[in-house]
Parts: structure tokens; C-alpha cells; sequence
């Protein structure tokens, strides 16, 4: 009898003595189990089969590590079928530890009157956990996966057809799902209590055949669009659906297919759905001749249009009108340049170049120019705004599509993500250079690069280092400017072209004066315990260190506009040579 139904017996609490003796009586028990237990389970506590009663956490550690067995293998049956789950398999491991503090918390919660009563049961009532086991989720899900796939049937719903053009009904059969999580606590059940038993897996049906009525009403619905017709169109793209069409987006249960729905609305939202298109120029001897008309963007509102289809369904379905025409919902994003201004950016000319090679140039190297050359093609800088490389060539890694070509980085010459941007960067700056914009920030490399001096004095580089290091230029034009970029792979030569309205101002820059020079560093020999012992690389490449200077200065009609003198600092750089000592203790 539980305690509290105990109390409430109405001899009981008539018979005070009797009450008196009793409460003693526990108390007495109570202690007595207190003292008797202390520091060790509770009798009759039992942890996969096996008696831990009366042991201290120590003894039943040894107990459970001496006695216990894990079942190796259990087995997963059904009617046709037999599969293993191993216990090596999904890395099941007993914790022997936390399953007999497990035990040693039961009846000690801290509650006096639950505690004493379960106590009190406890000699009497065996009570059996499982043990505490720690397993790889992931692999037992993808044994799951494995079984799923050969346990479960697709069902096959109902459908309509026309036979001798009549509506006929595909009756559809039962199909089998896995309870997955059920069969997943059955495998954790099993091993947890040491019980090697099969294990019936456990199958959801899903049957979604109709009854005679049911069955009755799908065929009239689909009579109804026998002869209807669902066009859904925008601008000059039309969709048709019909007959077989409009039978597969009825559901017998749900009036209309929300899944096959949505199906149509993605379909033709693939095939509307476009980014904006700017009006693009066309130069011919340096002057614009021609352009290409500008285009909106289109993004289908899809939820709209699920909406509208469903609702000319409904006015088919319950209707005489053969034919509805759904127009595509859609948001228009509007491209930056469009056809109607192009007139007023004041784009007409030829007003800068700026060209490099790049020859000699590693692979990843010239496919990191072309693609960072590709960001600056059509680029638009608006009268008085500041423009920044950085920013327009946005991140520079491997997620972008960047390939490992070499770079300066901590005073060495090493491979990095976007190797050969700053051959992009330095062939801007020349560009902007000679269509007499000022330049706001520049910043030249640590040491003389080749690249950069083919048919190039020194002095005439600009390196970039997001987000630290940039190169800017300001627009101080009263016209918009138009940065377009050509890469010649075959003659190694990337050119920029900047286009505007010339305003009559001059760009001189002066012949790059080597001011001092200081010879090289004595070469280096660094052990590389990567290459095999004796083998000598060259990773660096020896420079003499220079300090070159140029002048530059824009005139407009005699008068200076703006002068600045660029100083380039460059460090010597010593020879260094990699030596393999793979091997040497």
C-alpha cells in the first residue's frame, strides 16, 4: 500500500497509538537503512542483470568490469530480411563508472518521503537499470541509412489517367517507412541491458489507397479538367498545362498537390529568374560607338504565384471556364547603368591605359590574374567618388575560386591564395596614373619584382594586402569613368583601359630615378626537413635593394592641378636556398 493511501485510512487515524508505534517505527527502519547503506547501493539495485545491492562504488566496479558482457552483435530481422549491428561497428563503449553512480543515486534524491518509501520497497523489489554506454551517432545513423533503404517500399498514391478517353483511377499500394527512432531506442535498450535477443524492426505503414467513395470523387474531380486548359506566361514565355498535367496537382485528401505545386512554380522560376543586365560599351578606335541595351533582373515571387495557381485550379475545378491565364508574379531589380542613361554619364573616350607582362608567370599565377582582372571589367566610378581596389575585387581565397601562386608575406616569398592580384593592382595603378586621377593611397612592394619590370621601369608597382593595404584613386572628373581590363594568355600582357570624357588635363610622369642601391645579402641555406637529404631548392631569388622615385604632375591649361612625388623603398633580398635533411636524427 503507498504511504499516502496509508494515512488516509480511516483506521488509521483513529488509532493514535497505533500512528505513534508506526511513525517510530519508520523512523527506526529509516535510520537503520541510513547506516546500514551508507556508502553503498540500495539492495536489490541490479545494472543489466547483474546485483549491485549492498556493494560500495568500489566493489561494484568490480563487479560490473568482471561480469558484464556487452552483447557483440545484435540482430535486426524482419519478415524476409536478417542485419547485424556490432557493437564495434557504431563504437559502443560501457561506462562502467557513471552506470554505478547510476545505481548509488537511486533512493538518494533528497526527498524524505519518496526516499523512504522506495527504501522501504527496495527489500522487496528488485529494480534493473541499464548501463551507461557511449556510442559513434554518426555511424549507427548511417547503419540505419543502410537498413532504411532495403526495409522501406515507397508507397504509390493514387493517380489518374485516360483510357479511350475516359478518366480511369490508378488505385495506388501500401508502402513501408522506418520508425527509426523506436528502432534506434530498441538498439540502445538491447545493449544497455546486456540482452542479446533479435529485435523486430519496426515498420510504419503508409497506405494510401481510398475507399469506394473516395475513389468516386477523385475520378469526378479529374472529369472537371478533362478538357481545361492552365496557361501560366510572362512577358513572351508561356507554360501550358493540361489534362495529364492538372490530374497530378489534385491530392484526393488535400484538394490540390501543395508539393507537385511548388514543383511547377521552381521549374519556372528557374527558367525566368535572371540578374540585371547593365547596358555594356562598345569601343572602336578608342571612342564609344555602340552599346548593348540594359535588361531588369527578375526574381519570381513564388509564394504568390503557389497561391495563384492553386487559385485558377479551384475556378476550373468548380467552374465552365475552359482556360485560365496566370500572370508570373515578379520583383524587377534594376541594373545599375540602363540603356536610358547612358547618354548622360558622360562616357565617350579614351582617357588612360595602363599595361604589364607577366611572362614566366606559374600557372595558378596567370589564372589568379585573369579572374582578379574580370572584377574590374565595366566598373563604374561616379564623378567625385573614391575608388577602392580592395573593395571591388572583394575577398581573395580559395572560396572565391583563387589559386595558390607565390606572394610576399613576413619577409619571405611563399605560396598563398591569389598570388599574381598585385599584377592586377599594378597595372591599375599605371592606368589611373596616365589618365591623370590622383592617387590617394599606394603602397609599393617589399622588394623589386621581375613581373613588374618587363618592359617597365622600376617604381611603377602597387601591392595590395586587404584589408591594410589598398590602392585608391578619386574620380575628381565631372563625368562618370569606366574601367574595362583585357588579359592577352598568349603575349602574357594584361591592359587596363579607363574611359571618360577628357577634360583637358595633362599627365606627365617623370623617367624613375634609382636614388641608392644596396647589394643583396649573402646567400642562404635553410634545412628543410621536408626534402630528401641532399637535395637543394632555390625559394628565393636574390634583389638589390633601391630606393626609386618619380615625379608626378597634371596641368590643365597651364595650370597644375595636383603634384606628387612617389618614393619606393625597396629591401635587399638575399638568395635562399632549401636543404633536405629528411632522415638526420
Amino acid at each position: 500500500m503507498p504511504i499516502n493511501n496509508f494515512w488516509d485510512n480511516p483506521r488509521i487515524k483513529n488509532n493514535k497509538e497505533f500512528v505513534l508505534i508506526f511513525t517510530e517505527l519508520v523512523v527506526i527502519i529509516f535510520c537503520i537503512s541510513n547506516l546500514a547503506f551508507s556508502g553503498k547501493v540500495f539492495p536489490n539495485t541490479y545494472v543489466a542483470g547483474i546485483n549491485l545491492g549492498g556493494k560500495s562504488e568500489r566493489e561494484a566496479i568490480e563487479i560490473l568490469e568482471k561480469s558484464v558482457q556487452i552483447p557483440e552483435t545484435i540482430k535486426l530481422i524482419n519478415s524476409t530480411q536478417t542485419f547485424n549491428i556490432t557493437a564495434n561497428s557504431i563504437g559502443l563503449r560501457a561506462n562502467i563508472s557513471s552506470s554505478v553512480q547510476n545505481a548509488f543515486g537511486i533512493y538518494r534524491t533528497g526527498n524524505i518521503f519518496y526516499d523512504f518509501e522506495e527504501r522501504a520497497l527496495s527489500f522487496f523489489k528488485r529494480k534493473n537499470l541499464g548501463l551507461m554506454l557511449t556510442k559513434d551517432d554518426e555511424k549507427l545513423n548511417q547503419q540505419i541509412s543502410v537498413i532504411a533503404d532495403q526495409v522501406e517500399a515507397t508507397p504509390l498514391y493514387p493517380s489518374l489517367k485516360i483510357t479511350n478517353g475516359k478518366v480511369v483511377l490508378e488505385k495506388g499500394s501500401v508502402g513501408f517507412k522506418l520508425d527509426r527512432n523506436l528502432l534506434i531506442a530498441y538498439i540502445g535498450h538491447n545493449f544497455s541491458f546486456a540482452d542479446d535477443s533479435e529485435i523486430a524492426i519496426p515498420l510504419l505503414e503508409i497506405d494510401p489507397r481510398l475507399t469506394q467513395e473516395e475513389e468516386i470523387t477523385f475520378i469526378t474531380r479529374g472529369e472537371k479538367f478533362l478538357n481545361k486548359r492552365l496557361i501560366i506566361s510572362y512577358e513572351d514565355r508561356m507554360f501550358h498545362y493540361q489534362k495529364i498535367d492538372l490530374f497530378g496537382l489534385l491530392d484526393p485528401n488535400n484538394v490540390y498537390n501543395a508539393q507537385k505545386v511548388s514543383g511547377i512554380v521552381a521549374e519556372i522560376s528557374n527558367k525566368l529568374n535572371r540578374e540585371p543586365v547593365n547596358s555594356i560599351f562598345i569601343f572602336k578606335e578608342e571612342v564609344v560607338k555602340e552599346f548593348t541595351p540594359s535588361e531588369d533582373g527578375v526574381k519570381v515571387n513564388e509564394s504568390l504565384l503557389s497561391q495563384m495557381i492553386v487559385g485558377n485550379l479551384r475556378t476550373l475545378e468548380e467552374t465552365d471556364i475552359q482556360e485560365t491565364d496566370v500572370l508570373v508574379p515578379v520583383a524587377l531589380n534594376p541594373p545599375q547603368v540602363k540603356t536610358a542613361d547612358v547618354n548622360n554619364l558622360g562616357i565617350k573616350e579614351l582617357v588612360g591605359t595602363g599595361t604589364s607582362y607577366f611572362a614566366g608567370s606559374i600557372p595558378g599565377r596567370i589564372h589568379n590574374i585573369n579572374l582578379a582582372a574580370s572584377k574590374f571589367m565595366g566598373v563604374l566610378v561616379p564623378p567625385g567618388e573614391t575608388f577602392s581596389f580592395t573593395k571591388t575585387v572583394g575577398d581573395i581565397s580559395v572560396l572565391t575560386g583563387y589559386k595558390q601562386a607565390y606572394i610576399i608575406s613576413q619577409g619571405k616569398t611563399i605560396l598563398g591564395d591569389g598570388g599574381g592580384v598585385c599584377q592586377v593592382s599594378t597595372t591599375l595603378f599605371r592606368a589611373a596614373l596616365n589618365a591623370g586621377l590622383p592617387i590617394l593611397e599606394r603602397t609599393a612592394h617589399a622588394y623589386r619584382v621581375g613581373y613588374y619590370e618587363q618592359s617597365s621601369p622600376p617604381g611603377l608597382d602597387a601591392t595590395v594586402y586587404s584589408p591594410t593595404v589598398d590602392l585608391k584613386f578619386k574620380n575628381d572628373t565631372f563625368n562618370h569613368i569606366l574601367i574595362q581590363t583585357r588579359v592577352d594568355n598568349k603575349k602574357m600582357m594584361l591592359t587596363f583601359e579607363i574611359y571618360g570624357t577628357k577634360d583637358g588635363r595633362i599627365a606627365t610622369i617623370s623617367k624613375p630615378k634609382i636614388t641608392s642601391q644596396i647589394a643583396p645579402p649573402p646567400d642562404v641555406y635553410q634545412d628543410d626537413p621536408t626534402l630528401p637529404l641532399g637535395k637543394i631548392v632555390q625559394s628565393e631569388h636574390k634583389a638589390w635593394g633601391s630606393t626609386v622615385v618619380f615625379d608626378y604632375l597634371v596641368e590643365r591649361n597651364g595650370e597644375t592641378l595636383f603634384q606628387k612625388i612617389f618614393t619606393s623603398k625597396y629591401q635587399p633580398w638575399a638568395t635562399v636556398y632549401l636543404k633536405g635533411t629528411a632522415g638526420i636524427q
